[in-house]
């Protein structure tokens, strides 16, 4: 009798081209891995698999070479300890994320914590196709935020203190986009040219420049076959409630609307950006009402 190779693979055993061999896909969240858990996966690959481990280019690890006849044993042991098997198929795959502001200089944003909430929140939950979520702490996008279904990048929402500022302009010298300018012995800002990267508060001397973290997210990217840049539809959002908010509003859009197969963008290409975008300001507008009702 042939396995049934679908559920296999939606509890993470993914067929190998050998026969009755798969590579196992381990649950990670946000790229860490404790101690414990990477002595577990080394004694896992030594004793079940071929004593090697993948790396994949999501800050997933497979253990490949599994005999067919070893899956229930693993499940049963060891996989119901330190480690648990990743999702695979039409769901929500594993939340990727850089180290954030607890080990990133450039970091504005808890980055790991943020990943933990979110994969609780959402992770295997089964929609018409894969949906990744990635998150990166800052404007420098090292996990390449546009490429996600949703994709997170920190900032830093601004605010000046006039009288604090010693005129030092070393705020407007590390401004890469230009936003800030130095006339007339004063700071102007251009919002129109800020991308949140929060570079002048982190250099200014007398503490003029304050930021508070911000989320700045985006829609419906995808990196493989096709390939296409997510969109930014709202302004930064300052409230990790409302970013989940939004987030939870994608993912019903996409199980509304969503073909068997399909991707995230192409159903949005499909029914158009308006019919989202809609959706995602009202759940902004409902949890500013909520804030304000309840302050």
């Amino acid at each position: 009798m042939e396995p049934d190779y679908k559920a296999l693979k939606n509890t993470g055993f993914m067929r190998q081209r050998q026969k009755n061999r798969f590579s196992l896909r381990l649950k990670v969240v946000g790229g860490r891995l404790t101690t414990e858990q990477l002595r577990a996966i080394s004694e896992m690959a030594d004793d079940y698999g071929s004593g090697i481990v993948h790396l994949t280019s999501r800050q997933g690890l497979e253990v490949p070479f599994i005999k067919l006849e070893d899956i229930d044993s693993l499940k049963e042991g060891i996989l119901q300890g330190a480690i648990s098997a990743g999702v695979c198929g039409p769901a929500v795959r594993t939340v990727t994320a850089c180290q954030g502001d607890k080990v990133c200089p450039s970091g504005c944003i808890d980055t790991y914590a943020l990943a933990e909430k979110i994969s609780d929140r959402y992770y295997g939950r089964r929609l018409p196709h894969k949906f990744k979520i990635g998150l990166t702490g800052c404007v420098n996008n090292c996990l390449k935020a546009e490429e996600n279904d949703v994709g997170v990048k920190g900032g830093l929402i601004l605010s000046f203190n006039e009288d604090a500022c010693s005129k030092c302009a070393l705020c407007v010298k590390v401004c890469r986009e230009k936003a800030l300018s130095f006339k007339n012995k004063k700071i102007a800002l251009d919002p129109g040219k800020c991308n949140n990267c929060g570079r002048c508060v982190k250099i200014c001397p007398e503490g003029a420049w304050r930021g508070k973290p911000g989320y700045i997210v985006y829609f419906a990217g995808t990196f493989g076959n096709r390939i296409a840049i997510g969109k930014k539809l709202l302004p930064v959002l300052s409230r990790k409630e409302d970013l989940l908010k939004v987030v939870d509003r994608a993912l019903d859009f996409f199980s509304e609307h969503g073909i068997p197969g399909e991707r995230f963008r192409t159903t949005v290409d499909r029914t158009g950006w308006e019919p989202l975008a809609e959706r995602l300001n009202r759940a902004k507008k409902a949890t500013a009402e909520k804030k304000a009702k309840a302050g």
